[in-house]
């Protein structure tokens, strides 16, 4: 296998603020701009390189500010322009970077645009979204929205239906439109101008869509995204055009959310002859657990699917492109909640071994806000406590075909975005030193005991072991640039691999026992490496304790 040339941005690793919930300073329960410039010494101690920074512009936030009604303001709630600016200076004063979400497969039903196409059909705004007849007195086909119910709306006024694959108040653009993409290229030039470091460019899989319109002859949604709604005739002619006219004049991230995606195609993507992007997000490990009705239709999976996941699509990158690796955000579930044990028994453990999982892969590693204290999913008592748009919604679709408010609740606390969203819990004050007022939405369980600041004073803390996961990172490039070799185990509980980088003839072992019990350790003659890092104490090295993962460096051959 080839190995990959070096470039700044594959050395990095992200941290994804969730700007409602890092840090209010206002006292209205909302995370705000000032908030985070507040927490920047924090992020400088954990030791990340850039702040992925969640949505913040002008927003009626249905879909918690992915629905946008001006690409070029800040919404109120976070603060001003001034507030931005002052926040992006000061973030590389610090030695970080910053990249901004560019959402741009679909809009808000509050944008000038959206308003001028729904005031007439004559508007020159009009063909900026999509807009087809009806057929047998219903939408123009039977596609679904990823938020559940039909991805059309009617328009009474012109008869006409609109597309929305997510939520009715997200009309999607059409990209088919020249100019649209010149006010896409423009808003992109407007920030980079600023100063920002780039982009993570959201469902960007998405905005070609099939001119035919025809019906989806799918049940399963994984299916009807990855066989209809992904990867569209012109996408890659449109990130091609992207990057020609904005992309290729700065030193930045593009960074794509790729649903929908496979490891051939992401190489399409992030070739670096390609011309399109630097890397890419893929979504198949997240969708393990999805059923037939996406993510509230939850089904069993297992360490080895998990395992076989990420294998194929390190090697899907072996010869070109470049991933970035992530176990959980803010759509999906924590990462110890979902791939490991949460309890109070093996949480910082089963934490700390996702740290290892997360920062040995190859690809450039996005932390998402509180996993480096082991923040577990928040488990609502009611559905009046949850806020997400999807949950609502397919709570009204799975009522209406007999789920009993309980059993959905169960579901919602396991799959459900709100359990992720909770607010960063800081100390052990009132609302965590999140707010004065109100949180926006319930606080995390047990932030009492899990906060940054009981993790700052205790010396085997999660977050203490997580700044020395990133240390390791930087410290050995072969964990950036080397090969990914699994080395095959009898035992589906553990994952073991190395990283091998030939020309610094240098290897790292990575050995992980995925599981709630001890394992047997592999057959490998740990005498001949050198221990760099372990998550738990090490009884002996013949067998693994539970959640237990280490990390060895080989001794180097003679020059």
């Amino acid at each position: 296998m080839t190995i990959a040339e070096r470039n700044w941005w594959k050395e990095q690793v992200i941290y994804q603020i969730y700007p409602r919930s890092f840090q209010d300073t206002t006292g209205n329960g909302i995370g705000d701009l000032n908030g985070i410039l507040s927490r920047l010494d924090y992020l400088s101690y954990l030791g990340v390189d850039v702040i992925w920074l969640g949505p913040v512009y002008p927003s009626p936030n249905d879909d918690n500010g992915y629905d946008i009604s001006d690409y070029k303001g800040i919404h109120p709630d976070f603060g001003t322009m001034a507030d931005f600016e002052h926040l992006l200076a000061e973030v590389h004063r610090a030695g970080m970077k910053l990249i901004m979400d560019l959402v741009v497969n679909h809009s808000s039903d509050e944008h000038p645009w959206f308003k001028s196409a729904v005031a007439s059909k004559e508007s020159p705004y009009r063909d900026y979204y999509i807009w087809e007849e009806g057929k047998a007195s219903g939408p123009p086909n039977n596609w679904v929205s990823f938020f559940e119910g039909p991805a059309w709306t009617l328009d009474e006024k012109s008869g006409e239906y609109y597309l929305h694959l997510f939520g009715k108040k997200q009309p999607d653009l059409n990209w088919e439109n020249e100019l649209l993409r010149k006010e896409i290229q423009d808003v992109a030039r407007f920030w980079l101008d600023k100063g920002i470091d780039g982009f993570r460019m959201d469902v960007i899989s998405l905005i070609s869509k099939p001119q035919d319109f025809a019906d989806a002859p799918y049940e399963d949604f994984v299916d009807i995204v990855d066989k209809v709604y992904a990867n569209g005739p012109r996408v890659h002619e449109f990130m091609r055009e992207l990057h020609d006219e904005v992309f290729c004049h700065y030193d930045m991230i593009a960074l794509g959310e790729g649903a929908g995606i496979n490891p051939e195609e992401a190489v399409k993507y992030t070739g670096k002859d390609r011309g399109e992007l630097n890397m890419i997000f893929q979504f198949d490990h997240m969708h393990l657990d999805f059923g037939k009705k996406g993510r509230f239709d939850p089904v069993a999976f297992s360490v080895k699917d998990l395992k076989d996941c990420l294998l194929r699509w390190d090697a899907g990158f072996a010869e070109d492109g470049w991933q970035s690796i992530f176990l959980d955000n803010h759509d999906f579930a924590r990462m110890i909640s979902r791939f490991g044990d949460d309890s109070d028994q093996y949480r910082g453990v089963c934490a700390k071994l996702f740290s290892i999982l997360l920062l040995t892969q190859r690809g450039t590693p996005c932390i998402y806000q509180g996993s480096e204290i082991g923040m577990r999913n928040t488990h609502f008592d009611s559905l009046e406590e949850c806020r997400d748009l999807e949950t609502f919604n397919y709570y009204r679709s799975f009522k209406a075909a007999g789920m009993s408010d309980a059993d959905f609740l169960a579901v919602a606390n396991q799959m459900g975005r709100d359990t992720t969203r909770s607010p960063m819990p800081w100390n052990e004050d009132e609302n965590a030193g999140f707010t004065q007022g109100t949180p926006w939405i319930k606080m995390g369980d047990d932030v009492s005991a899990i906060n940054v600041q009981s993790d700052v004073m205790r010396a085997d803390s999660i977050l203490r072991f997580y700044r020395g996961m990133l240390r390791l990172r930087k410290e050995e490039l072969a964990l950036v640039y080397g090969s990914l070799v699994d080395l095959p185990q009898d035992n589906a509980s553990l994952f073991v691999y190395k990283r091998v980088w030939s020309t610094k003839k240098e290897e790292l072992l990575v050995v992980l026992n995925m599981s709630s019990t001890k394992q047997a350790a592999p057959d490998i003659d740990f005498s001949k490496w050198r221990l760099l890092i372990a998550n738990c104490l090490i009884k002996t090295p013949k067998h693994l304790s539970p959640w237990e993962g280490r990390v060895y460096k080989r001794n180097l051959s003679p020059q």
